[in-house]
């Protein structure tokens, strides 16, 4: 009976073997600056969402520390996100008003509902679903989603009442209600966003010139947003500019998060599955990406499937602390990389952080802005805006252009929910376009090699008597017909061709819609007087073959090399005068 390696499913087995004190050391110090950078990015993802600001960091210790127990990644921190805050937004605001206990029951309900979903993914060994979703359409889904982010935080920069589910309505509904900003409320919002663009890249410079080690200005210039937080909460806590209609945080609760239990009402998961599904797969997605980028720099692995497991944990730990859905954030995880985290223990030091927070520093949130985390997300989220993509698609594929800008068009003129659902649909169906037409060549031998390449685009040795066709595709249904059209006319009219062979060097499979093909490829080339044959087809497509008695049917020869094809049918071709 085979043992089962429980640290294949506990990669903290594997690395709490090596932990040490240096390493210990490494985490603490990456571990504060994480939680100093967390806090208020976590009350700005729950101000997003449309939730009280607590669950931010509710959201934030208990999916942390399990993530450190069952993810992979030694940097990624997990907790809540842009993207995947306005898509909670997005999915429970069609269900309950943001502010009341229905609305906050839904968001608990779709983290939980997330966290099952990425786990049977996990469990199922599921995560290549996730290339579903072309890195394009992506980028456009991203740059997109931060548009219509920054674009519903205007209202908090402005200090009036304004929504809606994409561009145009958020857009409309500013305009409208413009004439009752806050000019106090701009100002803040204007100065903390101005001060974050600047942080960016004037901290770190500004850093160096005093003297400070150069990993310290680094580190620095991702903690902006607590230097506006701080100075934005002693301003209005000064000039009482609560009382001049300055929207505030209020009161936060201090307390560790409460045990919350998600519902369980068919109505709400019928509602919600279907959100969860796409948060899953564009958090998925996101939190693989970082993953994998962090740990190739130290030559790590992810395992992704695992990571399905620790992200499932994560979400279902937030569905039962009074968080909403999470995933591995890119600035974070960065910042934590950058500060030295060496094992996941960084994250569940961050939790432990995060708890004290939670304890003791409430009362001072008090105070602060809601245009200061506005103006945090509105410079988080522009980062993500890349619109380079569309002229990189454009000189490279226009087929991935089009889904790109497609992508994009859609989430802004329709919302994020249909947007993604549209870049899932738009990568199948290019997949599915550039697959159903493969490249194909009639190919001839290169002068002096036994290398054979395309007619069109070297000078080689044709036969007249003989024709290669090589297929760069594997054969499937979907262009199973197109590979029949394809050798019925190169043969057409061509009286003296006597032989086709079917070059197979890239096929990697051959599914029963196409081996159907070409036996009909076969037969009507018998017809015609012509034989069919095979060349360097590899292994695993073979025994598929032999198991179907393909080739007793075959008139043909199915060949080692296609040198030895031609070789040995010019010569039958010499030997019996083909004409």
């Amino acid at each position: 009976m085979k043992s089962v390696n429980l640290s294949n499913y506990l990669p903290i087995l594997q690395w709490g073997r090596t932990y040490n004190q240096a390493t210990l050391v490494n985490d603490l110090v990456a571990a504060v600056i994480v939680t100093i950078m967390l806090i208020p990015q976590s009350l700005a993802y729950a101000l997003l969402a449309g939730l009280p600001a607590e669950m931010g960091l509710y959201a934030s210790i208990i999916p942390i520390a399990l993530y450190a127990i069952f993810g992979t990644s030694r940097a990624l921190a997990v907790g809540p996100v842009a993207v995947v805050s306005l898509m909670t937004a997005a999915a429970i605001g069609k269900i309950a008003l943001p502010g009341t206990s229905e609305y906050v029951i839904a968001a608990i309900t779709l983290a939980f509902l997330s966290g099952i979903f990425l786990l049977l993914m996990g469990v199922l060994k599921l995560g290549f679903l996730a290339n579903f979703l072309s890195h394009p359409v992506i980028a456009g889904f991203i740059t997109a989603s931060g548009i219509i982010i920054a674009a519903s935080q205007l209202k908090h920069i402005l200090g009036i009442q304004a929504n809606g589910h994409n561009l145009l309505e958020l857009v409309v509904s500013l305009i409208e209600n413009a004439v009752d900003a806050n000019w106090f409320t701009v100002g803040i919002g204007v100065t903390a966003t101005v001060f974050l663009f600047w942080a960016r890249k004037g901290i770190k410079p500004l850093l160096l010139k005093l003297g400070v080690p150069v990993w310290f200005a680094r580190i620095g210039a991702k903690v902006g947003p607590v230097f506006a937080v701080a100075a934005t909460i002693l301003v209005v806590w000064l000039y009482d500019l609560g009382a001049r209609g300055v929207a505030l945080v209020g009161d936060v609760p201090q307390g560790l998060p409460p045990l919350t239990i998600p519902s369980f009402s068919q109505e709400l998961w019928v509602s919600l599955i279907g959100s969860a599904v796409l948060i899953s797969v564009i958090g998925f997605v996101e939190s693989i990406s970082v993953a994998q980028t962090l740990a190739a720099k130290k030559r790590l692995r992810i395992n992704p499937d695992q990571e399905l497991i620790g992200l499932g944990s994560a979400n279902i730990g937030a569905a039962f602390s009074g968080g909403f859905p999470v995933t591995g954030g890119f600035s974070r995880s960065v910042v934590n990389f950058d500060a030295g985290a060496d094992t996941p223990a960084a994250g569940a030091y961050t939790a432990v952080g995060l708890a004290l927070a939670s304890l003791f520093l409430t009362p001072l949130i008090y105070f602060l802005p809601k245009a200061t985390l506005a103006a945090t997300i509105i410079v988080a989220v522009l980062s993500l805006v890349d619109f380079s993509i569309l002229k990189k698609t454009w000189a490279y594929s226009k087929a991935d252009f089009i889904a790109v800008l497609a992508t994009i068009l859609i989430t802004l003129g329709f919302g994020v929910e249909l947007g993604v659902s549209a870049g899932v649909v738009i990568s199948v169906l290019i997949h599915l376009y550039k697959s159903s037409k493969p490249h194909m060549a009639v190919v001839g031998q290169v002068p002096g090699s036994e290398h054979y390449r395309n007619v069109l685009r070297h000078e080689v040795i044709t036969h007249p008597n003989i024709i290669t066709v090589r297929i760069d595709e594997s054969l499937y249904f979907a262009n199973a017909r197109f590979l029949e059209d394809a050798i019925y006319n190169l043969v057409a009219n061509k009286d003296e061709v006597k032989h086709v062979i079917l070059l197979c060097s890239a096929v990697n499979a051959i599914d029963m819609s196409a081996l159907e093909s070409i036996e009909a490829i076969n037969e009507r080339l018998v017809d015609l007087g012509i034989s069919f044959h095979l060349s360097e087809v590899k292994g695993p497509v073979m025994d598929r073959l032999m198991r179907a008695s393909f080739q007793e049917h075959l008139s043909g020869e199915i060949y080692l090399s296609q040198h030895q094809a031609v070789l040995e049918l010019s010569k039958a071709c010499l030997k019996n005068n083909c004409k």
